[in-house]
């Protein structure tokens, strides 16, 4: 399939709880330092707090989980979430979270579509900007991001608890 018949065929979609396992499972095939099986992968996948974590998010009115499919299978996810502040003047703020897509099919321009989805979404309900974060050693990712219009104007920190 051409990158050009990949990216139209690419269907977005509300995730669902049923869809929970393979969210989990591209999140986790897609990790940085990955060195599990598929089984392991698989099994991993499958624990409670995957789903509690998506009922959370569910549950929010603030937070939508997406996924990509391409020809029936899922193959990318991304979480968008609006943020209200008061900030100039009160602008809503999207933040695109956790994109993955199966790693053999990057470069497809898979990535292209979920993004365009999200913004537009974001753009629909009020947002002023889309923002999102992306670990230093992604370079991949960042030129990628760039691509598509996003300006790196800001240095992250995080503070794990």
């Amino acid at each position: 399939m051409t990158e050009a018949a990949a990216l139209a065929a690419v269907t977005m979609r509300e995730a669902r709880r049923d869809d929970v396992a393979r969210i989990a499972s591209l999140i986790l095939l897609g990790a940085a330092k990955q060195t599990r099986t598929a089984d392991e992968i698989a099994e991993e996948a499958r624990h409670p707090a995957y789903l509690a974590a998506f009922d959370e998010i569910d549950a929010s009115p603030y937070n939508t989980l997406f996924i990509a499919e391409l020809e029936g299978e899922v193959v990318g996810t991304l979480q968008l979430t609006l943020i209200p502040g008061l900030a100039y003047r009160g602008r809503k703020r999207a933040k695109l979270e956790s994109v993955h897509i199966h790693p053999d099919l990057r470069g497809r321009r898979i990535g292209e579509a979920m993004v365009a989805h999200a913004v537009a979404v974001a753009r629909q309900k009020g947002a002023g900007h889309v923002e999102l974060t992306s670990d230093k050693a992604r370079e991949a990712a960042h030129r990628f991001y760039r691509r598509l219009g996003f300006n790196q104007t800001h240095e992250g920190f995080k503070l794990v608890l």
